[in-house]
């Protein structure tokens, strides 16, 4: 299976900016360099797309763990946070965090968390970011 996204970009990259769009047509979404580097933008980034796209995996690999374990979720929602380091070789993404809060029954914390764990490593985001990107997984139930 090959998904799809395309960008176009116009200027120089300070002042520039580009669209993004998905081969599907689910998205399409301006992109600036200055997003990238400020919290405060109504346009997205590199990091914010990737951040998205791991949510939404990790969030149906735990769904898959979790039904396979015979406790199916009622509901699961994923944060990720990618974090974006200025160094001296240039930008470098260094770590992602997924804060995940899941209202599952049948199942204690401790076991929604070791579900946690098998779904990041079950994850196919998880498995491009791993070894290049420290990936921090925090599991509650709610």
């Amino acid at each position: 299976m090959e998904r799809k996204a395309k960008v176009v970009w116009d200027g120089e990259l300070r002042s520039g900016q580009g669209q993004i769009s998905t081969g599907s047509g689910a998205i399409s979404l301006p992109v600036t360099f200055p997003a990238r580097l400020e919290s405060e933008s109504d346009v997205t980034s590199p990091e914010e797309m990737i951040a998205a796209a791991h949510a939404t995996c990790f969030a149906m690999s735990l769904s898959n763990v979790l039904t396979t374990g015979g406790n199916p979720p009622e509901r699961l929602e994923v944060n990720a946070t990618c974090t974006l380091d200025r160094t001296d070789s240039g930008l470098k993404i260094s770590k992602m965090q997924l804060d995940v809060n899941g209202k599952v029954a049948g199942i204690d914390a401790a076991a929604f968390s070791e579900a946690a764990k098998k779904a990041e490593q079950s994850c196919p985001v998880s498995g491009a970011l791993r070894g290049n990107v420290d990936i921090g997984v925090n599991a509650n139930l709610s």
